[in-house]
This record gives C-alpha cells, structure tokens and sequence, in this order.
C-alpha cells in the first residue's frame, strides 16, 4: 500500500470508522476503509474499539504517517461565543476565558477548540467546542496502547463539512443559499458553506449538530434545527435550497420542503467527487465514512483545524521521531568516528613502527660514517647535508686566499712551499694552523734562500708578523708566526 499513508478514524461510544488515504495523491485519494464495532456492554468500549481499529489496519498492512481521529458530537458540547478581538493570535488566547464566560461554570477539565466564523469592528463571532478531559484521555491512552497516536482530534462535524463543501458544494454555493443536512444512526447534521465575500462575511461554514433518536420523527427534527442554523448563519442570508442524507433513508423530501417553503433534494453521498466504487464497504455508515474522509482531507488542504489536542495532551509524535531520529544519527556518527580515529591510530602505529626501524638502521649507518655513537642533534639529512657541505667547501675551494678555515690555511702554505721548495733547500721542521695564525719552523741552506721563502710567503696572501732566526750546523733556521691576509 506504500510507505506513507494517511489514516482518519471517526470514533463514537460503540463504533469507529477508519479510512485511509495515499500521501503521494494530492486529491486525497482513498485507498479503502472498514467500520468495527462492539457490545454496549462493553466494560472498555474505546480499548475495545482501538484494539479492532489496529487489527483492522494490520490485516489490510497500511503503513501510516499520521493519524487524525474525528470525535462523535454525543462527546462534545457546541457554543456560540463572542470575542471582542478579530486577531486570531489575542483570539487564542482568550477563548477559554470567553467561554467559560459564556457558560457561567468552571471548565477546568474541558479541553477547548474554535473556530472564527466572521470579524467586524466590534470583534469575532466563534464556534467553541468542549470536550472532557477524561474523554479524550481514554482515546488518546487506547490508541496509544495499540501503537497509534493521533496528531489531531476534530469534532465530527467539522470533518463532515471539509467533505461537503470539497465534495459537493462549489465556490458560490454559499451564496446561493444551499444548506446541507445529513442524518446518520443517531446523529444529525447541518452544513451552510461559508461565503466568498468581503471581510465581514462569514469565511467558515456554519455547523451545528443535534441527536437523534431512535424513535424521533426525522423530518420534524430537521426542520426545527434548520430554522435554528439558519439564523446562524446570518439573517441576511436566505436558504432557498436544502440537499439532505438520511441514513435510514426515512424522510420525505417533498413534504420537508412544502413545509419549509424550499427546494428539498436528496444528497447522493455515492456520487461524491473522487470517491471510486467499492471503496466504502457494505456495512460501513455513509455519514460515519464521510466523516473519516474529512479527516483525511485535513492533511491536503493544509489549513488551521479545531485540533483538541492542542489545549489537551499536545501531540509529540513529530518530536519524538525527530528526537529518535537525531540520536539514532548521533549514535551513527559516533561509531564511524570512533572507527575513522581507530583507522587513522592504526596507520599512525604502523607508520610511526616503520620510522622507528628505519631509525636504528640509519644510526648503524651514519655511526659507521661519521665514527661517533651519538645520534645527530637535529635529522640525519641535515646534519649529513652539513658535513657534506664541509667537505666540500675544504677539498674544492675555490679562493684559497679567501678560505679562513684551518685546511684553508694549511693549503695556502703548503701551495707557497711548494713553489720555492727546490729553489731555497728548504727544509720544514713543524708546521702549526689555529684559526688565527701559522707557525712555521725550519732552514734553508742559506739566509738569501731563506729571505726568499719569506717573500713567497707574503705573496701567498700571508702576513708575517713575527719572525726569528739563526744558524745551526751551517744552515739557516727560522721560526715565523703569520696569518692569512683578510
């Protein structure tokens, strides 16, 4: 049947009606109903009546979002009432005051719902309807106990009125004056759709309802409730049309309307407007049904509906399935992040478990390189980088006059041995590099050779600043300190 259906249910003291509708249909189409019902002797009518309406929908296996449950006018009361206000919202706020006004008594353990029927400069004119506490909680308690909460309770007869004036009356038939009446087993109906007009119009149908009994005569009683809606509904409207239902199919409808002095005609519930044949079962009441149907409806047109569980019991249906909804997802999100932190630690120890081999084979290595057990102050590629850089800078310089290292130094003194070497007999004892000067010791064979030397010493880019010498076993010695030439 789908995953998303609407249900209404019609509940009365011994029997309900449910109808249910397809949510992807925007006409609101009906996809079946059944009536249940029990013994008025029965100890819990409405746990009685909510266990068969849940079978009902188990045996058929509709699958609902949201529910709506239409309550018979034997339990709630009908007012008129006077608001001096024509903001909804202010409205609200002081129809329970108005109307416990209007009655006179307490209304503590009633539950309140209204609608404005019209608004002028000196406030609004309202239908209030009340509805004990103790009522509604035992509907709302059975349903529950079978795993159905309703999101709306609506008296039966505002329902009903949704389905007239959808199914039957068109955009002026307020204005022509067509009043609707509808009899069911025990209850009667009168529907006057709302105007199309100004402000001070009415912009809701007026509706009223009455019991009947079993014994009543049908005919008279709707005559007599008629003059009373009629003036209702405004004395400048005149009614000059009357379409009626009788579920017991009992009235006379020629003799209604001579008496009444207006057209009379039966209202042929079968040919309402999107109802396929077949849908409504054998046993099931007409007006019970149609009823169930108005509470569909409400889910579509999207419009304010007299919802006693706002003053009573407020549903919490979507709050909950959005608060299961977000734990659920909190929950989910939990678990992957703790699966995504223990993903990411295992790749984190496997990395940090391949750096740490790798890092005892390269200080085997670079021990073996560098000839010192200690581990490099900063990384092995710096500090291998480094050393290669010295290296280089000591084996290649490219400016040994420029180089101030020790090697650099050395290389300069060596290069200017080298070039007087032959000429002089030299002869070298020691040589000392620091980082500040040279000392040089040795002969030559005689002390113009070792004149000679110091000159290429100068030209070699040192400066010599302290020198010393002598003979010894006929050759000439010399001690010389210099440094390298900035």
């Amino acid at each position: 049947m789908g995953s998303q259906n609407y249900l209404a249910i019609y509940i009365s003291r011994d029997s309900a009606t449910a109808v249910c509708a397809d949510s992807q249909d925007k006409t609101g189409r009906i996809l079946g109903s059944f009536s249940v019902a029990v013994e008025q002797q029965e100890q819990e009518p409405l746990q009685a009546l909510a266990a068969l309406v849940a079978r009902g929908c188990n045996d058929r296996q509709w699958v609902v979002s949201e529910v709506a449950v239409a309550l018979d006018c034997a339990m709630f009361m009908q007012h008129n009432v006077h608001s001096e206000f024509s903001d909804v919202r202010q409205i609200t706020n002081t129809a329970r005051f108005d109307t416990e006004e209007a009655l006179a008594t307490d209304i503590t353990d009633l539950a309140v719902a209204f609608q404005v029927n019209s608004t002028n400069q000196n406030g609004s004119e309202l239908t209030v309807f009340t509805a004990k506490h103790k009522i509604l909680s035992d509907i709302i308690l059975s349903l529950q106990s079978n795993n159905i909460d309703p999101a709306s309770i609506e008296p039966d007869v505002t329902c009903l009125s949704r389905f007239v004036c959808r199914k039957f009356s068109s955009g002026e038939s307020g204005a022509d004056g067509t009043l609707f009446g509808l009899l069911s087993g025990h209850s009667g109906y009168l529907i006057a759709p709302p105007l199309s007009a100004s402000a001070e119009s009415r912009r809701e149908p007026v509706v009223r309802t009455f019991l009947v009994g079993p014994k009543q005569d049908r005919g008279q009683l709707l005559a007599r409730e008629m003059l009373v809606t009629t003036a209702l509904a405004g004395s400048g409207e005149r009614v000059t049309r009357l379409k009626l239902f009788d579920s017991a199919d009992s009235l006379d409808y020629d003799r209604i309307g001579a008496r009444l002095g207006i057209e009379a005609s039966r209202l042929d519930m079968a040919a309402a407007d999107g109802i396929e044949t077949g849908i409504v079962a054998d046993h099931t009441d007409p007006v019970g049904f149609a009823i169930a149907c108005g509470g569909v409806l409400a889910h579509f047109e999207k419009t304010g509906t007299l919802n006693f569980r706002n003053d009573f019991m407020p549903y919490q249906g979507k709050r909950l399935r959005l608060q299961n909804t977000l734990k659920y997802l909190s929950i989910a999100i939990t678990i992957l992040l703790i699966a995504g932190g223990l993903y990411f630690q295992t790749q984190l120890y496997g990395v940090n478990k391949f750096r740490s081999r790798l890092n005892k084979c390269l200080a085997r290595d670079y021990a073996a390189v560098m000839r010192t057990k200690e581990p490099p102050r900063i990384s092995y590629s710096s500090s291998l980088r480094a050393e290669v850089r010295r290296i280089k800078s000591t084996q290649m310089p490219q400016d040994p006059k420029g180089d101030r290292s020790i090697l650099g130094q050395l290389a300069t003194v060596l290069q200017a041995f080298n070039k007087c070497a032959a000429q002089t007999n030299l002869n070298i004892d020691s040589v000392s590099v620091s980082e500040k000067s040279i000392t040089i010791r040795g002969d030559t064979s005689s002390k113009n050779n070792t004149l000679l030397f110091m000159d290429t010493i100068r030209k070699s880019g040192l400066d010599v600043q302290k020198e010393s010498g002598g003979t010894k076993a006929g050759r000439d010695t010399f001690s010389i300190t210099a440094v390298l030439i900035r």
